[in-house]
């Protein structure tokens, strides 16, 4: 039956070089798909790396866009390092330098104790680095009454931060008010730190950080 199948059935053409053309088209297509998946999860995996390094629980938090571009700021109110009026600071006007932003209310309990001290601390032992840059943004989501703009220009001053200070009292997303770098960078609350390297990815977005560190992490950008 073998032999009768074999002389009945046409014997197979070579293939043409339209189909072999299509079919390293494809190849070619899959290699690039493959190729950028490895450098998506590679990506990923370095920024989760530095999340868990950085975190005072070695964890990644569940909030935060670690990995992804960092959104432009969109906070209308600023003051400079002494503490005047200045135009809306963009993250265009570092690129190229490594960008800290410390989110905090002035009602926020955990601001106090622990997230403007460790900003303090950070910006303070980095003070001589022009490639590292600090800011600081009240990201307001409640108690707009006792958040305000005065109590964040107190704040620069009670702490004697010498960095940019925001007031973003963002606007109505769902229903609720809330911050707008609260909704860009998908943040968890107050106090919140964002790390955002010289290539402008996040590569720490969360409220557990060990400023410790933080200060040896940030002392070797170049």
């Amino acid at each position: 039956a073998l032999t009768i199948n074999k002389k009945l059935s046409p014997e197979p053409s070579p293939p043409s070089l339209v189909v072999l053309s299509e079919n390293l088209h494809d190849m070619n297509r899959i290699l690039l798909i493959v190729s950028t998946l490895l450098l998506i999860h590679t990506t990923g995996s370095a920024q989760n790396s530095i999340s868990k390094e950085l975190s005072v629980k070695g964890k990644v938090s569940p909030y935060g866009i670690a990995g992804q571009q960092a959104p432009e700021l969109n906070v209308a109110e600023w003051v400079d390092a002494e503490g005047k009026k200045r135009t809306p600071v963009q993250l265009a006007d570092h690129a190229g330098q490594f960008t800290v932003i410390y989110g905090f209310q002035a009602w926020c309990p955990g601001c106090h104790s622990r997230g403007l001290p460790a900003l303090k601390k950070m910006s303070d032992a980095l003070s001589d680095n022009p490639k590292v840059n600090f800011m600081a943004i009240q990201t307001v989501f409640e108690g707009a009454h006792a958040n305000t703009y005065d109590r964040m220009l107190e704040i620069q001053k009670e702490y004697d931060l010498k960095i940019p200070f925001g007031h973003d009292e963002g606007q109505v997303h769902r229903g609720r008010k809330i911050a707008n770098t609260m909704v860009s960078y998908s943040t968890g609350g107050t106090p919140w730190f964002i790390f955002i390297d010289q290539k402008g990815k996040v590569v720490f977005n969360d409220f557990h950080l060990d400023v410790d560190k933080a200060i040896a992490f940030l002392k070797e950008v170049e």
